[in-house]
């Protein structure tokens, strides 16, 4: 593996919305003879790009991952491990090794370099129908996933990159995303008993939220929850008229269906809830001979990429890290997942031959 050229495709800025710039960038240094090229633009600025190997423009396997990064962007670097040293998401050092650092390296640059890699093996090796899909804005949405299965076929199987510690996930968590308005009355705060409050309501809410009582999911364990974008724009000595904030569930098979349910059932009357929908819980192609198999509790372009017949996650790094300042990847863990990526494909295509 060139290690150089990994290092200039993280240094590469690609933070969601400026990935473009990487997407020309690969276009220029990653197609290869025998490769053709595909430019997919999504309509939003950002550009997808498929290598396809096939010569048909839809190749029956396709290799899948992003090229956006959350920000902010951080610079590549190069430190030497030993044996024996703790890593930054708690694993010791199985080996002496090469750690690279920056943001990227493990959500989702690694896959992106480990995934072309397997591509010029199985080329090597005489096979043709395979490409590389590389996407825009997963990190922001899955624009780049929508947009290309609105204008583009799939194939019979996909297999997206993630950092999974190099195991295929066996099953996903859903998403489902709301923004909440609480609506209070504003007063003088020396005198709130003639007004109210709704930061108050906002912490009513967030104790009540606690206090729901939702089924553990055999496969995938608890649901789970999180708060951002929160605006309560009152100045400090007067009540609060509005509190708005988005809620982001990660759902599984045991609750997908009625989160939303039981969400506005626990909101305050006057709650305006806008629900932004998101991704079902999914199980995916797991059973690999020598690939370890867990469940994920992140999402994916997976579920978006709604015209492929079978679906696989799996690629190095460990998630603890990802969108972390301690983000980072090892040499040993891109050299197994490029004999990973050839191995899921070789077991697919074994399984489906006639």
């Amino acid at each position: 593996m060139d290690l150089e050229f990994f290092l200039e495709i993280l240094g590469t800025c690609s933070t969601s919305g400026e990935e473009r710039r990487l997407a020309e960038f690969l276009e220029e240094h990653l197609p290869v003879p025998g490769c053709t090229l595909i430019e997919h633009e999504v309509g939003d600025g950002t550009l997808n790009v498929m290598l396809d190997w096939s010569g048909t423009g839809k190749p029956s396997f396709v290799f899948c991952t992003h090229m956006d990064t959350v920000p902010p962007f951080i610079k590549p670097s190069v430190v030497c491990v030993r044996k024996g040293e703790i890593l930054p998401d708690g694993r010791v050092s199985m080996q002496d090794d090469t750690m690279i650092t920056g943001r990227g390296s493990c959500d989702a640059k690694g896959q992106l370099f480990t995934m072309y890699n397997a591509c010029l093996r199985l080329q090597k090796e005489g096979y043709t129908d395979f490409g590389l899909l590389l996407l825009a804005g997963e990190e922001t949405g899955s624009h780049g996933a929508i947009a290309w299965t609105r204008d583009c076929e799939g194939g019979d199987f996909v297999l997206v990159g993630e950092p999974t510690d190099n195991c295929l996930v066996s099953a996903s968590k859903g998403t489902k995303s709301f923004e909440i308005t609480l609506k209070g009355r504003p007063c003088h705060s020396g005198y709130p008993e003639y007004g109210s409050s709704a930061v108050d309501k906002f912490v009513d809410f967030i104790n009540a939220l606690r206090r729901l009582e939702l089924p553990d999911d055999p496969v995938l364990g608890p649901t789970t929850w999180n708060v951002g974008d929160l605006l309560s724009g009152n100045p400090q000595n007067v009540l609060s008229p509005e509190t708005r904030f988005r809620i982001y569930f990660r759902t599984t098979f045991a609750t997908d269906r009625f989160i939303q349910d039981k969400l506005v059932g626990i909101c305050p009357p006057g709650t305006v809830v806008q629900a932004f929908g998101g991704d079902v819980p999914l199980h995916y192609f797991c059973n690999v001979e020598g690939i370890s198999a867990k469940t994920a509790s992140f999402g994916s372009d997976a579920p978006r990429l709604e015209y492929f017949e079978t679906k696989a996650i799996c690629g190095p790094g460990s998630i603890l890290t990802a969108h972390t300042e301690e983000e980072y990847i090892l040499v040993s863990d891109m050299r197994e997942a490029v004999e990973n990526d050839i191995k899921i494909f070789k077991t697919f295509n074994k399984t489906n031959s006639k």
